[in-house]
């Protein structure tokens, strides 16, 4: 599935209509707790002005933009580390992701139910960080008790990590998040193998209501308490996807007060989340963006195209899509010195265009 963000949040917040809105899908939706009991996966694509102009200057038979994958997962409540609701399965499945959507609900109506009665997002946003630190020390507990006896036996790697999980520990202990730690990146490899749920980045998405999309008193709360927040009304976005005409959804955007979508806004944020940056080919008629983590090497991303790519990879041709949008021609830009050649260890930057040559 690639790099994917998990939606989490308490029953009932409107996690899967956002993934409806995000990716045009029609998973169950109701109006009471726990009415997702699996997870349902849902692929956005990427906003991208980019590959909009590359699309008008080079006139491709196929064009294909970069995405991203979203996963709802089941609603997390009070006791959910030590198994309560659907706690188990729910962990099991943040583990999974690679970052995640903190869906917080903003907004008051007698006709959906909130799973503690009352809605308060500083207070639910702090149930749910609550139940993942405990998790997380659960398990950063049990590691310090094996490397313990590992780091008695002499062993010096053992004593490191003995040391970092005892740093990590600490910090949960004062219901602290991991990623609040200032790790170095070995620490941060070393930790890696643990999955913990509070190390993954995480954006916080206020799920406003249908009368204040771009936010209220409620999501000002929220945005006091833990700073920068996507607000995005749920019920409003699932109705812009039902719009297939890009001047409706315009006109209906510019009727609520909006310059964009609460999903554009979503979908850039947790690209950005992610750590990915975009490149672009231009081959046999077809003009893609590909999504990458930020130091992606050349050959790594010969890899993303086809395996065979990597495999015998040579070299690519590199130039930027200003110059493509610019001239419009790959023959120009090499008769104006415009095109690079760059060997397997080029770390590919955003917006380059890429032309691979390997060995077959």
């Amino acid at each position: 599935m690639g790099l994917s963000v998990g939606i989490i949040g308490l029953p009932n917040v409107g996690k899967t209509t956002l993934l409806n809105a995000l990716a045009r899908t029609s998973a169950e939706v109701s109006n009471y707790p726990f009415c997702t009991k699996d997870r349902n996966v849902g692929v956005a694509e990427v906003p991208d002005e980019r590959l909009v102009r590359l699309k008008e200057v080079l006139k491709p038979q196929s064009t294909i933009p970069a995405t991203v994958t979203f996963v709802d997962i089941a609603g997390l409540v009070k006791g959910a580390s030590r198994g309560e609701g659907l706690g188990n399965k729910f962990l099991a499945y943040v583990r999974e992701a690679d970052a995640l959507a903190h869906v917080v609900r903003c907004f008051s109506d007698p006709d959906v139910a909130h799973v503690d009665g009352s809605v308060d997002p500083v207070r639910d946003v702090q149930v749910v960080e609550t139940e993942l630190i405990l998790a997380d020390l659960e398990v950063a507990e049990r590691a310090v008790s094996r490397r313990e006896k590992a780091a008695r036996s002499g062993d010096k790697e053992a004593k490191e990590e003995l040391e970092l999980l005892r740093k990590v520990v600490d910090a949960l202990g004062r219901g602290e998040p991991i990623r609040s730690l200032e790790l170095s990146p070995e620490e941060s490899r070393a930790l890696r193998g643990f999955s913990f749920l509070t190390s993954k980045p995480v954006i916080y998405v206020a799920n406003t209501g249908e009368e204040e999309p771009a936010g209220g008193e409620l999501f000002e709360r929220l945005r006091e308490a833990v700073g920068e927040v996507v607000p995005i009304s749920a019920k409003v976005e699932s109705e812009i996807s039902e719009l297939d005409d890009p001047e409706e959804r315009r006109a209906f955007l510019e009727d609520m007060g909006l310059e964009e979508s609460g999903v554009e806004r979503l979908v850039r944020a947790s690209y950005k989340l992610l750590g990915l940056i975009t490149f672009y080919t231009t081959a046999h008629g077809k003009l893609r963006a590909w999504p990458v983590p930020e130091g992606t090497t050349a050959q790594e991303a010969a890899g993303e195209v086809h395996s065979d790519m990597e495999r015998g990879f040579i070299r690519a041709e590199v130039v930027s899509w200003e110059d493509l949008v610019r001239t419009g021609s790959w023959a120009e830009l090499h008769r104006t010195g415009k095109v690079r050649s760059e060997g397997r260890d080029y770390q590919v930057q955003d917006g380059d265009v890429l032309l691979f040559h390997f060995r077959t």
